[in-house]
């Protein structure tokens, strides 16, 4: 196979796609009767120079006789790599895999281990996506918070509200991000998730796919019991025997996947009294800040703005104390939304469809916090994200704390709205959202902010709007497992963005067929 690389169109193109093929014979050399096929590997902008703007592919091609390509930098043989799912191992399997949690770790596990006939059974403490969206939306309306279905907890995890990025950073020898966005497609995603250079697939569309996935999870053989949360473990000389389900139901339980979220700290504290080793990390906290989609689109794009698809960023700075700042989970045309899980507690995300078409272009800015800002202690960890939140919720009264920039800078409260409209999932109030920060927050996004302005045009506009309290942007603490990826407590597996091994809907996913090969490599069904 040739794999071409750096193939630009210009954006002026219409259809940029439908004169990839001429590129392809003039980059080979080649006519069209020599040519079989091609496929885009991958699709993405260079907007370096706003005034020559080009859409960027790398394409994979097959001709009938590769011999006579004049190989270079940007041509290339290259073998195809697909994923090879591991040998099965020699231990009879003799009762199912429990999985706890039905977030993209649980549910890709989960995917994985029915597709070659292992039995596993989910547990989900929240609704399965019908009632869940309900419970969401009652909630966004009135107030009213089902703390076990909500935003944070129920079918697909946290992720099922969010804007469905799948991009990430990490290094993929063994090809399980392609394995996952596969598996994506295979229920319902849009096929382009596969080339794209930022993927998404927007929350409207991850709820389908979420819902295809688990019927065909049922089809394989596994089994979804919603509204069932873990509530205890039951060990002898340091191995699983059983657990416990609402309080209620023992189940004979040796081999649990143990991927419960980032939000679920009563089961981490549950755990902790187990003697399950864990230690806190380093994570995240800050504001979420709004601006019109337009403008992000000019400063990104200039004056092809207009027939791009809208904008994205990726902000980071160093403070002069040494803090880390930087935006997080991008979702242009997006919305603000109450993510809250606990009572009289307040955390907010951003959520997008996947036409991005809500006109407001929302991010996180968040601040490094140490393990030392928090006495590098569990309780510690779990204190201060709770602290935050429940201060936001005092502030707001439970109602999502806005304030303008221009306000924020002068510790004034804001009393009213400039030319940026909020696009909000859930109430708001006007008011000084730096009397709910700690210190070092405040002085980092004070500092930082105006740089981001330096580096994207009108990002420091006055009007532009923050929100408290952006939180959960990772878990405070890791679940410590070995080279097996077993915890202390023997049978128990821990993973997923919620035991500190992800961060997002892709790691998460990866981190799940992970823990599924170590028991494949252990069982056979």
């Amino acid at each position: 196979m040739i794999r071409i690389r750096q193939i630009k169109i210009p954006v002026s193109q219409s259809n940029p796609q439908a004169h990839l093929e001429k590129k392809i014979l003039k980059c080979l050399r080649i006519t069209a009767k020599e040519l079989i096929s091609w496929q885009i590997k991958k699709e993405a902008i260079d907007a370096r120079n706003k005034n020559n703007i080009f859409w960027v592919y790398e394409v994979d091609v097959k001709v009938k006789d590769e011999a006579k390509i004049t190989l270079s930098r940007d041509i290339l043989l290259e073998e195809a790599k697909t994923y090879q799912v591991p040998k099965k191992g020699e231990i009879k399997l003799t009762e199912p895999i429990y999985i706890v949690g039905s977030g993209p770790a649980g549910l890709f596990a989960a995917y994985l281990l029915t597709s070659l006939n292992y039995p596993v059974v989910v547990f989900e403490r929240g609704e399965a996506i019908a009632n869940r969206i309900k419970d969401v939306e009652i909630f966004w309306q009135t107030g009213k918070l089902n703390p076990e279905s909500n935003v944070q907890f129920g079918e697909g995890g946290a992720g099922t509200f969010s804007d469905g990025k799948l991009n990430t950073s990490v290094k993929d020898r063994r090809n399980l991000i392609q394995k996952v966005l596969e598996i994506f497609v295979e229920n319902g995603a849009p096929k382009e998730i596969l080339y794209q250079h930022q993927p998404h697939i927007g929350t409207d569309n991850l709820r389908q796919v979420v819902v295809n996935m688990r019927h065909k999870i049922m089809a394989q053989g596994g089994k979804f019991y919603f509204n069932s949360k873990l509530t205890d473990i039951i060990t002898q000389d340091n191995k699983l025997e059983a657990i416990e389900i609402n309080n209620i139901e023992k189940i004979p339980c040796h081999n649990l996947i143990l991927t419960i979220g980032h939000s679920a700290r009563d089961t981490i504290r549950m755990l902790q009294q187990h003697d399950l080793t864990m230690e806190p990390k380093g994570f995240a906290v800050g504001i979420r800040i709004m601006h019109d989609q337009a403008m992000i689109n000019e400063s990104q794009y200039g004056k092809w703005a207009s027939i791009l698809p809208n904008a994205s960023y990726k902000l980071t700075h160093t403070t002069t104390k040494g803090r880390g700042v930087y935006s997080f989970c991008m979702c242009p045309g997006g919305f603000v939304i109450n993510a809250a899980s606990e009572t009289n507690g307040l955390a907010i995300n951003g959520m997008s469809n996947y036409r991005r078409d809500s006109g407001i272009a929302n991010s996180a800015i968040v601040v490094t916090v140490k393990p030392e800002d928090f006495g590098n202690t569990i309780a510690g960890a779990l204190s201060f994200q709770q602290n935050l939140e429940q201060t936001a919720y005092e502030l707001g009264q439970g109602k999502i704390p806005l304030q303008l920039w221009r306000d924020y800078q002068n510790n004034v409260a804001s009393t009213k709205l400039g030319q940026v409209r909020p696009m909000l999932k859930g109430d708001y109030v006007l008011t000084n959202i730096r009397l709910s920060l700690p210190d070092f927050i405040n002085e980092a996004l004070l500092e930082a902010i105006p740089s981001f302005g330096q580096k994207l045009k009108s990002f420091a506009s006055g009007d532009a709007i923050l929100a408290i309290i952006e939180s959960r942007t990772s878990s405070p603490i890791r679940l410590n497992r070995d080279e097996l990826m077993e915890s202390n407590i023997k049978g128990i597996y821990p993973g997923g963005e919620g035991a500190g091994y992800a961060g997002g809907i892709t790691t998460s996913a990866m981190d799940g067929l992970k823990i599924a090969e170590a028991l494949i490599q252990k069982f056979h069904p």
